[in-house]
Order: structure tokens, then C-alpha cells, then sequence
């Protein structure tokens, strides 16, 4: 039991991190008490490193009671988003149809994410500063640079709220920040059913997918994890630079030295992973040291912030200069997994993208922030943002960043309540509907379900 902390203590400094370690408690707890996380106190990054690539680890959802919570929240088509979708033909296939959507020239990427997040900061007032959330203001840009991925032409205004909505809705629930709207979500998967049947996606979709299937993978993959992935990515690293200005002097100074921005993504990547916990499910027996193996069907999570918090001088602290004399590869650092075993398919193309995004930014505004920054930025990263031209105002400018400063320690206290309710009433929810334990009761090695057979409950058929 923790100590009482003394009345004069601010609930805004004890009370969200109370509220994190019973929620951090609550979802351990959803996969029993079988399940290793690494690294620990016995078992280090080199256990880590070699556990992640064993391909015994190689089970994504199957026999993990935490599969539940996951396809709870990434519904609809969570049975066949490539995250989750158990090894063999079937992800083999949609694997290779999602490095082919994915694939083009470097510069052609970076143009596309330029063009899109010049008309969304053309819609930024100019001259006067703007306080705004970075994860809302870069969601839409995303979500247009995802379209065009898959279609091929430009975003229309409605493709982009449906997708943008979507997108906001999954993150909101991943955050527990929100409840689902299952119905949003359904109109996203309406209009991608319609594009589909006509024809207008000009690449060849998975043939091991069913034509409904195909719709949910192209939702979860590019309209889901792709904009959520960009946006988050985006949002951390826009407001690292705001929290540092030196640094974001020194970029902005010379935007296209790509090598100095790569450290800075590097480094914000490394401190504040996007996923905190990956889990698998060995499927063959995976040895830990000389007396003590993992048997198969055991769950393994592995812990991004933690191990990236190792073999590192000041881990805690931001610092993309560290990387001055060191190889991303050859540290410990996987922002996109780990190539033995299920790596991000845009382990390439997000760096590329997110440099150019950051520096359309930066030729328009300094960034300015106070408020909390941290891996999973529930607050959605408030941020002024100071057109370039305008004179600098100390005074207002200090006055506003007292605003940003207490308006989001207000904020992580009844933040942090709602996440622990909310996030309560959805693992009882994920737990009562049991989507994968339901899916692989059916199909118990994974096999594709005759149309109209699968057991996960419809979008629309969900009350939260």
C-alpha cells in the first residue's frame, strides 16, 4: 500500500501517478500470471534480444488472454490486421501486399508528406500564436498521405474526416482515454466497402482475404496503425523540439541536414517508444539461460521504455547528440521491432516521411511547450505554435506558457481518473466479449473462417 502523501503535497503531482501504477497493475494482471516480461531483474537486454528474435516467438494472438483486449479495441477486422494475424500464408500474403502499397522512391514519399502537411498548415493562422494539440493538429496530414498511399490520388475532404475520426476514435480507446464508437468506425469501413467493390484501389489486395476481409485490412493497416503510428510519432518529436529549444534552433538553423534530424528522431523514438509493451506466444520451447527454458504456448512481453533505458549514459535524459558516436542498429534501439520477427512494414518509408513533415513545420513556427511530456501522451501534446515572422513578446509569450503549464496539471488529474474508469469498464467489457479466445475456439490454427462465419462481433452489434 502506498503512503498517504502529506495535505500539502498537490494532488496534481501524486494522484495520476497513483492512478498510472493501478493501471499499469490492472492490465498485467488481464494475462495471468504466466507471463514473462523482459527485460527484468534476472533475465537483461541480451535475454531480450534473443527471446524477440527466436523464431519460436512467433505467436501474435493466439492463447494470450491480452489478445482479447487488443482485438477489443482495434476492431472492426482485428482477426485479420497484420499485427495480429498468426504466422503462415495468410500473413505471409498480407505482408507482401503492404510492402508493395508502401513501396516508391524516397524523394517521392517526402514530396507527398510535404505537399499534405503544407495544406494543413496553411489552414494555421498566421499571425497571431495558436495553442494547439500536436497528435490532433498532424492526425488529418496522415490520414490524407495514408489515402493517397492507397488510392493513388488525392484525399477528398469527407475520406479524410472518416479516416481522421477513425483514427482518433481507436487512439482514444488504446489511451483509455474514451470509449469506442463502434458506429464511427463502421462508417469508415461503409465508404472503403463501396471503394473496394468498384474497383478504385488500384493494387491487388490480399487473394488469401475474403472481398469484407480485404476492407478490414486495408482499414486496420493504413487507416488505422499507419495514421495512429505517424501521428504519435510526429507529435513526440514536435514536441521534444518544443520542449528543447536548442535543439529545435539547431534544426530549424539547417532543416535539410538530414543527419542531425535523423539523431533527433532517433533519439525521441528511443525515449519515448511508441509501444510500451509487444507481446507473443512461443510456439516451441525457448531457452533462457543453462537450467530454465520458456515452454511453448507461453506469453512473452517484451518491454520497449525499458529496454531501451539500457546500456545507455543519463537514459532518462533527451539527447539526439548521443548518437554522434554511435549506429542506431548497433544500439539498443527498435523503434520498429526487430527484423527476425515481424518488423514494422514502414520501418523504411516513416523516417523519410516524418522529416519532411517536421520540416514544413519548422519553416513556419517555433515551438513552444510546457506541458508534461511523456511515452504515452495522454494529453495529446499541447504546444504554442509562433509564426516565424512575428516579433517576439516575452511577456505575453511567458503568460502563456504558465497557461499551458497548469491547465495540463489540471487536466492529468481528472485525466488520470477517467483512464482508470474508463479503462476498467474496457478490459471487463474485452473480457466478456472474448473476441480472439472466441475466433481461435472456432479456428483453432488460425485458418481463414468461411465468409459470414467469424465469431468476432460486429462493430455495430457493440454497446461501448
Amino acid at each position: 500500500m502506498t503512503a498517504r502523501p502529506p495535505a500539502a503535497v498537490p494532488a496534481s503531482w501524486w494522484l495520476p501517478r497513483g492512478i498510472v501504477a493501478l493501471r499499469v497493475r490492472i492490465f498485467a494482471r488481464v494475462n495471468g500470471e504466466q507471463t514473462l516480461t523482459l527485460p527484468n531483474a534476472a533475465y537483461g537486454p541480451d535475454v531480450f534480444e534473443r527471446v524477440y528474435a527466436h523464431p519460436a516467438a512467433d505467436g501474435r494472438s493466439a492463447g494470450a488472454a491480452l489478445s482479447d483486449l487488443f482485438w477489443y479495441w482495434l476492431s472492426p477486422g482485428p482477426e485479420v490486421h497484420q499485427e495480429h494475424l498468426e504466422p503462415g500464408p495468410r500473413y505471409d500474403d498480407v505482408a507482401a501486399t503492404t510492402r508493395r502499397i508502401l513501396a516508391g522512391d524516397s524523394a517521392g514519399h517526402a514530396a507527398a508528406a510535404a505537399r499534405v502537411f503544407a495544406r494543413l498548415l496553411d489552414t494555421v493562422p498566421a499571425t497571431r500564436v495558436s495553442l494547439v494539440r500536436l497528435r490532433d493538429l498532424v492526425m488529418p496530414a496522415w490520414a490524407e498521405f495514408a489515402y493517397e498511399l492507397v488510392f493513388r490520388e488525392p484525399c477528398p475532404p469527407r475520406a479524410r474526416e472518416l479516416i481522421t475520426a477513425h483514427a482518433r476514435d481507436v487512439i482514444s480507446a488504446l489511451k483509455c482515454t474514451g470509449l469506442r464508437h463502434p458506429r464511427r468506425r463502421a462508417r469508415l469501413t461503409a465508404y472503403l466497402r463501396e471503394r473496394v467493390a468498384a474497383g478504385d484501389v488500384p493494387h491487388a489486395l490480399p487473394a488469401s482475404l475474403t472481398p469484407a476481409e480485404q476492407v478490414h485490412y486495408l482499414q486496420g493497416t493504413f487507416f488505422n496503425t499507419a495514421v495512429v503510428q505517424l501521428s504519435e510519432a510526429t507529435a513526440h518529436v514536435l514536441l521534444a523540439l518544443a520542449r528543447h529549444r536548442r535543439v529545435q534552433d539547431r534544426v530549424a538553423a539547417d532543416p535539410d541536414d538530414d543527419r542531425y534530424l535523423t539523431r533527433v528522431l532517433d533519439e525521441t523514438m528511443r525515449l519515448y517508444p511508441l509501444f510500451g509493451i509487444a507481446h507473443r506466444i512461443t510456439t516451441g520451447t525457448i531457452p533462457l539461460d543453462a537450467d530454465t527454458a520458456l515452454p511453448a504456448g507461453s506469453v512473452v512481453c517484451f518491454s520497449y521504455p525499458d529496454y531501451h533505458a539500457t546500456g545507455y549514459e543519463r537514459p532518462d535524459e533527451f539527447d539526439p547528440d548521443r548518437w554522434a558516436g554511435q549506429s542506431a542498429k548497433d544500439a539498443h534501439h527498435i523503434p520498429f521491432g526487430v527484423a527476425a520477427n515481424r518488423p514494422c512494414p514502414a520501418w523504411r518509408i516513416s523516417p523519410i516521411v516524418m522529416r519532411a513533415a517536421i520540416r514544413e513545420v519548422l519553416r513556419r513556427f517555433r515551438l513552444d511547450s510546457t506541458a508534461s511530456h511523456t511515452r504515452s501522451l495522454p494529453n495529446r501534446a499541447p504546444c504554442l505554435l509562433l509564426p516565424r515572422h512575428l516579433p517576439p513578446r516575452p511577456r505575453r509569450l511567458a503568460a502563456r506558457r504558465a497557461l499551458v503549464r497548469s491547465r495540463d496539471k489540471a487536466e492529468d488529474v481528472t485525466r488520470g481518473v477517467r483512464q482508470l474508469l474508463l479503462g476498467t469498464v474496457m478490459v471487463l467489457h474485452a473480457r466478456r466479449q472474448r473476441p480472439a479466445a472466441r475466433y481461435f475456439a472456432a479456428h483453432p490454427a488460425g485458418s481463414p473462417p468461411p465468409p459470414g462465419s467469424c465469431p468476432v462481433a460486429r462493430p455495430e452489434d457493440e454497446s461501448t
